[in-house]
């Protein structure tokens, strides 16, 4: 049996699509499969409406530590360097590159670190 967080995961549906359309909070593998062979309508046009710009589920995974965590990606993240546990310490990463500068962003995920190594130029103050 799988949860209706990893039906959507598998669906590639948002979790809030899952529970308004009456997804059960457990389902085996041979319904989500039956769903996946023969979509109801709305699950159809979710599905044709995807401009494929955005995903709506992406899998992170720590650099140093590899756990990994499925998230629903946010606008403003941008692509990053390096992912790491916020509780790893930042020399647990290569060093940055000659010229480039390091800038993190927290809270990616439940547990995230981002970091980005970037031209000078390119780094945006708050």
């Amino acid at each position: 049996m799988i949860s209706r967080r990893e039906a959507a995961l598998r669906l590639d549906i948002p979790l809030e699509m899952a529970r308004r359309h009456d997804l059960p909070t457990r389902m085996s593998e041979h319904q989500l499969e039956a769903m996946r062979a023969d979509p109801p309508a709305w699950l159809a046009q979710s599905w044709a409406n995807r401009t494929g710009k955005k995903a709506v589920w992406v899998q992170l995974t720590c650099d140093v530590c590899g756990f990994t965590e499925a998230a629903r990606p946010k606008k403003w993240w941008p692509a990053f360097t390096w992912m790491t546990c916020a509780d790893h310490h930042p020399d647990d990463l290569p060093t940055v590159a000659a010229g480039l500068v390091r800038r993190e962003i927290d809270g990616i995920g439940s547990r995230f670190v981002g970091i980005m190594d970037e031209s000078p130029g390119d780094t945006v103050t708050s």
